[in-house]
């Protein structure tokens, strides 16, 4: 709950990673950031939280400040396997390139998986103007999978929309015994 009065200003146009999620979508105004405020608010107070969770929220660890939210959404609704897209916002420029997205991400991509045995895949949906979350993608092991040439306009230039995916046993044969242990073992290395 103490988050939200740290989430609405990052909502306000003019951030910088507005400049870079998907800058070729509309932001909300200011009427639906005070609702978006309020519902979360609301659902909040009332435990009504999605299981598993649609949205999470990126904290310090040593302070608990919120830097930054993940979230899922369904790519595909029709029967068969289930495939969703993920997605990651780091607010501050200033928390960019220490890892942060990278432990987010990691982590959050293994919370889906456990979650929701039935998918198959995760992707990532960016667009080539978006360089730092071309690179998180690779380096978590989603392989570029769809390259859309000249398909998202921003600021008067023309930008490819690309896709990156990865399916559960590449996933699982890249983390075997989970990515909070991956990222153990990297610490105790260092």
């Amino acid at each position: 709950m103490d988050d939200l009065s740290t989430y609405a200003p990052w909502l306000q146009p003019g951030h910088r990673w507005q400049e870079l999620d998907g800058p070729y979508y509309p932001g909300p105004g200011e009427a639906e950031i005070v609702e978006i405020i309020g519902r979360l608010r609301t659902r909040i107070e009332n435990g009504d939280l999605d299981e598993p969770r649609r949205a999470m929220a990126i904290a310090r660890r040593q302070s608990n400040q919120l830097v930054g939210r993940l979230n899922w959404y369904l790519q595909s609704k029709a029967e068969g396997p289930k495939w969703i897209s993920v997605g990651i916002a780091i607010f501050d420029p200033a928390d960019w390139g220490r890892s942060l997205g990278y432990e987010a991400l990691g982590l959050w991509s293994d919370y889906l998986w456990q979650a929701m045995p039935s998918i198959v895949r995760l992707d990532i949906r960016t667009w080539s103007g978006n360089q730092g979350m071309m690179a998180l993608a690779e380096k978590l092991g989603y392989v570029e999978e769809a390259r859309f040439r000249q398909a998202r306009f921003v600021n008067g230039n023309y930008y490819d929309s690309v896709g990156y995916g990865v399916l559960r046993e590449e996933w699982m044969a890249r983390y075997p015994a989970g990515f909070a242990a991956h990222l153990r073992s990297v610490d105790s290395e260092q």
